[in-house]
């Protein structure tokens, strides 16, 4: 599958939703797994901003990546931060995507120059 690395630097990352498990599966409550450690991911959601344009994302972290003291609101930053398109077929539709995953999310700060 291929992967695109998001470049961060310049761009102001908030968070709009506080970490939870990712669910692998809603009909059974399943709680997503990473494949090679085992390790539960989460799911957290974030605003991100560069050159006056803003998204709305979901990004997966592994749950020993989610840093203490996270708060709604404030500027988070996603170490290792990889955008992955996908397609699937549910129910007889084609659907696509793009997934984001991060090494991370910890505390980060509104680089210089941008907006407020």
């Amino acid at each position: 599958m291929r992967t695109i690395r998001v470049e961060t630097s310049a761009a102001t990352i908030l968070l709009t939703e506080a970490p939870e498990p990712k669910i692998r599966d809603r009909q059974t409550g399943e709680i997503a797994k990473d494949a090679t450690s085992g390790e539960t991911l989460m799911k957290v959601g974030v605003v991100y901003i560069d050159e006056g344009e803003s998204s709305l994302i979901h990004v997966t972290v592994p749950e020993s990546g989610v840093s203490e003291g996270l708060a709604l609101g404030a500027p988070v930053a996603l170490p290792g931060l990889v955008a992955r398109p996908w397609e699937s077929v549910f129910n007889g539709q084609q659907r696509h995507g793009i997934a984001y995953r991060a090494a991370a999310v910890t505390l980060g700060v509104v680089p210089a120059g941008a907006a407020a």
